[in-house]
């Protein structure tokens, strides 16, 4: 498998150069912009003492995400949402999975009565929108908890941040599993699916659709081996931009 060459040289088990520049935003209390290949999204993490009125009282924090795409993020133009006057069933899908796989490795005791909002903006897309975008995420929401710490909404001996989480896009093609599919791989994949995994190697979440031929269980170990090689690249480049100063990190 990992003998065959894709279309921009990569091997079927090879991610796309993968860079976070960390702190992009000067406003947000947390920020990434993250590249897969020609992916680009930015993520900022706002930090909010409080939580929604539904959740007051509780002790417990709360984790949620906006994401959205800009109008020249694809090759031809789309109509922003706000202008359409209604929210997309794709784009609250993403959302709703991205601040599904934050929470999953924060612990919301420990983060205390705080509000952390993630938007997550494509910039330009070229398949793997959502996996960067959660991928990217973390980095902005590690930022933004330490920002929670230094100003003392956090306890100083609080560990909110349980674990770290990235996403990776998975297909089949041609009869070959194949790891982080660009565009012009995604739309003729047989197989497609988004899978996110926590630091330690557990899953998240699993999407995967048959496009064309259903897949078996073989096929779908195959994948799933793959995503988990490919997360945990990612997760040491996530340490890495985490690791460094300010102003950016790549892998």
């Amino acid at each position: 498998m990992t003998d065959i060459i894709r279309a921009d040289g990569r091997t079927a088990d090879q991610l796309r150069p993968v860079t976070i520049e960390r702190g992009w935003s000067k406003q947000a209390e947390g920020s990434a912009l993250i590249s897969f290949g020609n992916t680009r999204v930015l993520c900022t993490a706002s930090f909010t003492n409080g939580v929604p009125r539904w959740m007051a009282g509780k002790g417990k924090g709360w984790v949620t995400a906006e994401y959205s795409m800009l109008p020249r993020s694809t090759n031809s133009r789309m109509d922003r949402e706000s202008v359409k006057g209604k929210i997309g069933g794709r784009t609250h899908e993403i959302s709703r999975l991205i601040g599904r796989s934050l929470r999953a490795v924060v612990d919301m005791k420990a983060l205390g009565e705080n509000t952390i909002v993630l938007d997550c903006d494509v910039l330009q897309a070229d398949g793997g929108t959502r996996t960067a975008a959660i991928t990217g995420a973390y980095v902005a929401l590690a930022d933004a908890l330490e920002w929670g710490r230094e100003h003392r909404f956090i306890g100083q001996k609080a560990t909110p941040l349980i674990d770290s989480v990235s996403a990776v896009s998975v297909g089949i093609i041609d009869g070959e599993p194949m790891l982080d599919l660009a565009y012009v791989e995604d739309v003729r994949a047989e197989t497609d699916m988004n899978v996110v995994v926590t630091g330690r190697g557990l899953f998240v979440e699993v999407q995967g659709t048959a496009e064309g031929a259903p897949f078996d269980r073989r096929e779908l170990d195959a994948l799933l081996d793959l995503a988990v090689g490919g997360a945990e690249t990612l997760s040491g480049i996530q340490a890495t931009a985490l690791a460094a100063a300010l102003g950016g990190a790549e892998g």
